[in-house]
């Protein structure tokens, strides 16, 4: 369906034209925004045309909106509140994301080659060590999150516990597992 087509009355198309100036004064702003704070130039372009595509939802509510480039900025600071909590939660429940390549430098970096398959076995066996000895709690959460796939709210489906105590515990056997490789690669 053709947006033109639905709002076809005269002050939406003044309203989709104030969308479309509005969009090509504020977008380079907004992107420098996001990549200041750290975002990728597929992240920032991807929130920004979030943001257009939630406002062109809403095309005639534009006509009565007298300062468009600030309401746009009222609509960007939001979004960025709340990517920023939702980052906020996941580092808080122990999430992190780690690329593939960073690891294999870190390996490198202290020395380790992970291609050796004797390395690799140790490393395999501390791991197990380490996850053992971990309290039963965290273990079943961890066994469950990284071996069986599931997602908080499905382990606490099953197991009766809160969301937020599961996040916990994975944090704190996280902590704990860090704790105990750490200690391996210093012997």
């Amino acid at each position: 369906m053709n947006i033109m087509n639905s709002y076809s009355k005269p002050e939406s198309i003044d309203a989709y034209e104030r969308i479309e100036k509005a969009y090509k004064s504020e977008k380079p702003r907004l992107l420098a925004r996001l990549r200041a704070i750290g975002r990728s130039l597929e992240e920032a372009e991807d929130l920004v045309h979030d943001i257009y595509t939630e406002i062109i939802e809403h095309l005639p509510l534009v006509s009565r909106i007298r300062n468009l480039p600030a309401w746009i900025n009222t609509l960007f600071r939001r979004r960025l509140i709340d990517a920023w909590r939702h980052e906020r939660v996941r580092v808080a429940a122990g999430e992190i994301d780690v690329a593939e390549e960073t690891l294999q430098e870190i390996i490198a970096g202290i020395g380790l080659n992970p291609l050796d398959g004797y390395i690799r076995d140790c490393l395999i066996d501390a791991l197990n060590d380490a996850l053992h000895a971990l309290p039963a709690a965290q273990r079943r959460v961890m066994e469950a999150q990284v071996f069986g796939g599931l997602t908080f709210r499905e382990i606490a489906e099953t197991t009766g516990k809160s969301i937020d105590t599961l996040k916990a515990r994975k944090r704190y056997a996280l902590q704990n597992l860090s704790r105990a490789l750490r200690h391996w690669i210093d012997k």
